[in-house]
């Protein structure tokens, strides 16, 4: 931990927690330096490092739960929306989308999807200022698998996906209906 190299895989990685991203200067003088001698052509597939940072996951607020031990804010995203905290432990940026006031607080939150599961899940333990039902969170660094991960499990619709460039923006991909999933599903003959 702390070397900012990726952790498992390949590729090169980018900053999802405290670790930073390393710089790529330092990655190609790190890879000369390891296996530069050995006088063969290399290929890089820089996946994350180009694409990570350029997708957020936008979640709406449904329902703030104070608990004994543990806060919880329930987000109308779920775990088949971003899956990376479930499956890789993952850490995300969480970030309200409205600034919140200077003296607003912190407080530790559970940050989970309404999916009802184990692994309905975006972060542990997450220091962020109060939240209440409606405020928009955004997740960052979800650009790598974000989407090509998420799924329809429990019959969730995928969310659409929203290209922004400066001041403009376009939906490159709708949200599907109920009617678009069905629509998929087909009854054997027998039947």
């Amino acid at each position: 931990m702390g070397s900012g190299l990726p952790r498992s895989g390949g590729g090169i990685g980018i900053a999802y927690g405290e670790d930073p991203a390393p710089a790529i200067e330092d990655y190609a003088r790190l890879v000369e330096e390891t296996v530069g001698g050995l006088g063969c052509r290399l290929y890089f597939e820089p996946g994350r490092w180009l694409v990570g940072g350029a997708g957020l996951l936008v979640t709406r607020v449904i329902y703030v739960k104070q608990g004994v031990d543990r806060n919880f804010v329930i987000t109308d995203a779920g775990m088949n929306d971003l899956i990376r905290p479930t499956l890789y432990e993952a850490h995300h940026a969480i970030l309200p989308v409205s600034e919140p006031a200077s003296d607003a607080g912190v407080k530790r939150f559970d940050v989970v999807g309404p999916v009802c599961e184990t692994g309905d899940f975006f972060a542990h333990d997450r220091p962020l200022p109060p939240m209440a039902a409606g405020d928009l969170l955004v997740l960052a660094a979800a650009g790598a698998y974000g989407a090509v991960m998420a799924s329809t499990y429990n019959s969730r619709r995928l969310v659409p996906e929203i290209m922004v460039d400066g001041g403009d923006h376009a939906i490159v991909r709708p949200r599907p209906s109920y009617d678009d999933m069905i629509a998929m599903d087909r009854l054997p003959p027998w039947l």
